[in-house]
């Protein structure tokens, strides 16, 4: 059954707060509701801005860059993997030698970087290379989504690092050589502005244009290019990439960052603002605060017209939440392993994206067109020889639109305890126009949350559509 006297609860007391994100625990000191309408709104507007400013301030940028130090580091596999576990091996031991980490006075003293010097891109010739275009097609004809994915991923971590080791460095050589790692933190919005059309080649580049104490901001761009020279930008997003320390693990300086334009300045100021807007959206998520009345009002508007087995027309329409899940569950092997030993980020990305996509397919009943990654958060590392199990559902559908979650557990053989590594949302829609016909609906409070949540993602990526296509 529905959780209906949960709800009725969220209705009425405006005090509930949910403690804990997987047991849904319920205290009663008081909170202030969030205006999540109003909220998303206003991140709508300041989101369509941004993207509209960083796609011409990233290109001015862009054009200071030496084109010498534009090639990015590769991030998988640097040394064979059975010299990797006699690393490891060894430093179970108590060793002779010990890393030298670097004084502190070092660190706090570390030289400031360009933004321009940080730029790097990728060029996929697809237009002039049959062999390329043949290994990232789908079966549509069109370009699979997961591997450009997998490539952004890449190149956010080679960016990171050449803006830690400067713009001429070539390779990235032993972490604990380096003395520090840098991994991925989370991904904001990655909106698709244009069709992937295979017959173009396609750029992929990116920037740091902001850093914290042991943060950085990287924005990530994907463009086609024409024959004729000209540049349309299909995709924009940012990574938020932090630094760690290879012997403590704990967090580690980085690079200041010189702003030495107008353009820079303003970039910037875009990172700075996106790190304020994500640690916002933190504070009033609904694993901390509960939901607004005016959310609350239609998770019981839905529970009246669907949630019930009284109205045949209303079963006929709704799914379970729970009714949609799908499965994945693979080895991880070190084949897919990054410069850190463990499974590379942008793999998942690939592996959550293709799982997302079975799942909106087999939902509509239809081929589906991507249309946005909401976020992606990545809470630890997957360890290479674990056993990983994606697990997908459907959080929310509009007529237009299906937003996806997608799981990531790593597996304990011996206890059978999962433990969540990555989150994943996406939204696709149905092709052709065709409309979303069935609506999901949550169970127990826990998937009302998760409704909730994709309410929200389904809620901004419309308006910032709207908004981007109205202007």
């Amino acid at each position: 059954m529905f959780a209906i006297r949960l709800q009725r609860q969220c209705l009425q007391r405006g005090s509930l707060r949910v403690l804990n994100p997987s047991r849904r625990c319920i205290s009663s000191s008081p909170v202030l509701w969030n205006a999540a309408t109003t909220s998303t709104q206003l991140k709508a507007v300041t989101e369509t801005q941004d993207i509209k400013a960083l796609d011409g301030l990233l290109r001015v940028v862009s054009e200071r860059a030496n084109p010498a130090y534009n090639n990015i580091m590769p991030m998988r596999t640097p040394i064979p993997w059975s010299e990797a576990l006699l690393n490891t091996a060894s430093t179970s031991k108590p060793s002779e030698v010990s890393p030298v980490e670097a004084p502190a006075s070092e660190q706090q003293s570390l030289p400031p970087r360009y933004m321009y010097d940080t730029y790097s891109e990728i060029i996929l010739p697809f237009a002039s290379s049959p062999e390329l275009f043949e290994r990232y097609t789908n079966a549509l004809g069109g370009l699979r989504t997961g591997m450009l994915m997998e490539h952004l991923d890449s190149l956010a971590g080679s960016i990171s690092y050449k803006h830690m080791l400067g713009p001429g460095v070539q390779t990235l050589g032993r972490i604990q050589e380096r003395g520090f790692y840098i991994v991925t933190a989370s991904v904001d919005r990655l909106d698709v502005l244009g069709p992937l059309m295979p017959v173009r080649d396609i750029r992929l580049s990116g920037i740091v244009i902001y850093t914290g104490k042991s943060s950085m901001e990287v924005a990530v761009k994907m463009e086609a290019i024409g024959a004729n020279g000209v540049e349309d930008t299909l995709l924009l997003g940012r990574f938020s990439m932090v630094c760690r320390d290879a012997q403590t693990h704990k967090a580690r300086l980085v690079n200041p960052l010189v702003r030495s334009s107008p353009e820079e300045a303003a970039l910037y100021s875009m990172g700075e603002n996106a790190k304020a807007r994500r640690q916002t959206l933190a504070l009033r998520s609904l694993s901390r605060v509960p939901p607004s009345s005016a959310e609350a009002a239609d998770l019981h508007a839905m529970y009246l017209q669907y949630g019930q087995d009284n109205d045949p027309l209303s079963c006929h329409e709704r799914v379970w939440m729970g009714d949609t899940q799908l499965e994945k569950t693979m080895l991880m092997f070190p084949q897919e392993r990054n410069v850190h030993q463990k499974v590379f980020g942008g793999y998942l990305m690939r592996l959550a994206y293709e799982l997302g996509f079975a799942n909106a397919s087999l939902f509509t009943r239809s081929h589906v067109t991507f249309m946005s990654l909401d976020s992606i958060s990545f809470a630890k590392p997957v360890p290479i020889g674990s056993i990983l199990r994606l697990t997908s559902q459907i959080l929310h559908t509009t007529p237009s639109a299906v937003h996806v979650g997608v799981e990531a557990n790593v597996v304990d053989v011996r206890t059978g305890q999962e433990e969540t590594t990555n989150d994943f949302r996406f939204t696709w829609c149905p092709d052709n126009g065709a409309a979303v016909l069935r609506r999901i609906v949550p169970k127990t409070y826990q998937e009302a949350m998760l409704w909730l949540e994709g309410k929200r993602a389904l809620e901004m990526g419309d308006q910032i559509r709207g908004k981007r296509n109205n202007e």
